[in-house]
């Protein structure tokens, strides 16, 4: 038996409205929909090569021996494929990003996305969106939003057969672009996955949840309408929710820095002048600062002249996973 090899890239998501909890942890099915929108300029490229010579699975990430805890997670993730394929091959796994990875730029989303694209393309499967996007939530919850294109919405469901996420508008709909403001490169001291196992513990989190429906319609319909200013308040709402979930939860979990605070009171600053631009942050300390497209350069410069922020990362509204030809 020949090796089996395929070679996809994945972009991430920033999260509008916020995926945190799961209602079943196993199959990372949400305690609340989402919406998001994936980062072009911004990519996870990934081959995965199965060889019936390879006693073990292997992953080389960024160039570099990946540890214990994602090398386990990437062979959790491959054994759901090999089952679904029916095969007990291993695999090599060579992955890069170019963006930091695990400090809050969703670099689990492109990569799962990416991995799960390229594993299956590498066995022959034949998966629609709908079902690699399902695939791709069972590695990491977002990583369900990068599989499809532009501005995307994950249905929380009922079961593991309608939890995925589906493009609701194409990357040419609306120019919006996502200016991060990096101020801490090294991955975080909590990951995700951690974060949402103890969701539940914050008395924030039920209010959080109930909510969401209404967040989820106002957010859709303010991308739907190009509505900025209703965007904006919603984004920032939302991002304000996840965190008092964060830090109101056993054991606390504190993302933001100092100059966190500096930028989120900055923009909502320049958006009372005048400069539409609004502010959402992940599991982590760096700033998603949303704008409008020919806004991005303005942004980004006033963001630098901010100190801590140690660079600005400018990217607009990305496409789907896809396959790579070598």
């Amino acid at each position: 038996m020949s090796l089996r090899s395929a070679r996809a890239i994945a972009h991430p998501n920033i999260a509008f409205i916020k995926y945190w909890g799961n209602r079943d942890a196993a199959l990372r099915l949400p305690s609340n929909g989402s919406i998001s929108m994936n980062l072009e300029g911004l990519a996870t490229r990934t081959r995965v090569t199965f060889d019936p010579s390879s006693e073990s699975d292997e992953l080389l990430l960024n160039g570099k021996p990946a540890n214990k805890s994602a090398l386990s997670r990437a062979s959790d993730f491959l054994d759901i494929v090999r089952n679904l394929a029916s095969i007990q091959l291993r695999a090599s796994v060579v992955s890069e990003n170019d963006f930091p990875t695990g400090a809050g730029i969703a670099s689990s989303a492109s990569a799962f996305s990416a991995l799960a694209l390229a594993s299956t393309a590498a066995l022959g499967m034949k998966m629609s969106e709908a079902e690699l996007s399902r695939l791709a939530r069972r590695g990491s919850g977002s990583a369900c939003r990068s599989i499809p294109e532009g501005f995307t919405e994950w249905a929380a469901g009922l079961s593991d057969l309608d939890s995925f996420a589906c493009s609701f508008a194409a990357p040419s709909y609306w120019q919006l672009a996502d200016c991060i403001a990096v101020v801490q490169t090294g991955e975080k001291q909590a990951g995700s996955t951690e974060g949402h196992k103890i969701a539940n513990t914050s008395p924030v989190q039920r209010a959080r949840v109930e909510d969401a429906p209404r967040r989820l319609e106002i957010c859709r319909e303010a991308i739907l309408k190009k509505d900025f200013e209703k965007l904006a308040d919603i984004i920032e709402l939302d991002s304000n929710l996840l965190h008092a979930v964060m830090m109101t939860s056993d054991p606390r979990l504190y993302y933001w820095q100092g100059v966190t605070l500096e930028v989120m009171r900055s923009v909502q600053s320049w958006r009372q002048s005048g400069i539409p631009c609004a502010f959402t942050i992940d599991a982590g300390p760096n700033v998603h600062v949303i704008c409008l497209a020919d806004e991005s350069e303005r942004i980004s410069n006033l963001l630098q002249d901010i100190p801590g922020v140690n660079t600005v990362l400018i990217s607009r509204v990305g496409g789907a996973a896809r396959l790579l030809l070598d």
